[in-house]
């Protein structure tokens, strides 16, 4: 799972600090469409409920800000259903970072001969540097997990452990199972251990800082929680560090073709 990934919608739950991740302001979110406008950046959208996607650009904003166009297809049925979607789900870039909104009330013009959708700016936007959000995707292939102690209701604690879905040298994002944790920014899990492939396990506080849902193209679903490292032991980022650039050396190697 990557980020960036145009099929991957990514919605934020919860967060210490929402302002980080969700434009709200109207005068916020059309400046950052009009930018996208200026650099002409692919919009993929996603047509909602559904997996159906299409590859668009944001052509225009209104001067007034009441309104944005959304290049059209040059397949008529393809245009009719987008304007008949409860919502289209627009994933795109921007200098590296996801941007992510969704279009409602979007309605078949002709512009200049072209087909295009208008439709009202978005209530809010999304956006996700991947310094922040991604560091290192851990290999499937490898044995990456986190064993948080979990407090019983007769105080007693038992372990689960759980999948971690990337990792830096800051801290984790843990795939959260369905039931049986509870998660939420503030949330601290003393005594946890984080699990890598060739070296003892390393004693960690986590504090869980945010909390998103991914839902990939076929429809899955995982909860994803990022969480900061604390008080960790002397000598465990290097060990951290360590891992990180092996796997991104075995990565880069496999893209060259040399393993």
């Amino acid at each position: 799972m990557t980020i960036d990934h145009e099929d991957t919608r990514i919605e934020l739950i919860h967060a210490d600090d929402e302002a980080k991740y969700v434009l709200r302001d109207a005068r916020e979110i059309l400046a950052v469409l009009r930018n996208l406008v200026g650099a002409r950046a692919l919009v993929s959208a996603r047509l909602a409920p559904g997996n159906e996607s299409v590859l668009s650009t944001l052509v225009e904003v209104a001067e007034d800000g009441s309104s944005l166009l959304l290049d059209g297809s040059a397949d008529a049925l393809q245009n009719q259903r987008m304007e008949h979607a409860d919502a289209l789900d627009c994933v795109t870039q921007l200098d590296k970072v996801r941007i992510q909104f969704l279009l409602r009330g979007q309605r078949l013009v002709e512009d200049g001969g072209s087909p295009g959708l208008r439709a009202p700016p978005p209530e809010a936007l999304l956006r996700l540097q991947r310094r922040e959000f991604y560091r290192l995707q851990t290999p499937i292939s490898e044995a990456v997990s986190c064993t948080l102690a979990l407090p019983r209701v007769d105080g007693s604690r038992r372990e689960a452990e759980l999948r971690i879905l990337d990792i830096s040298g800051g801290g984790v994002a843990i795939a959260v199972p369905p039931v049986g944790v509870h998660f939420e920014p503030g949330t601290e899990f003393p005594d946890s251990l984080l699990r890598l492939p060739d070296t003892a396990p390393i004693p960690a506080r986590l504090v869980v800082r945010n909390l998103f849902r991914i839902t990939r193209r076929g429809g899955a679903e995982v909860l994803r929680a990022g969480c900061e490292f604390a008080d960790l032991p002397r000598g465990a980022e290097d060990v951290i560090q360590r891992y990180i650039l092996r796997v991104e050396r075995t990565r880069n190697a496999r893209e060259r073709g040399r393993l």
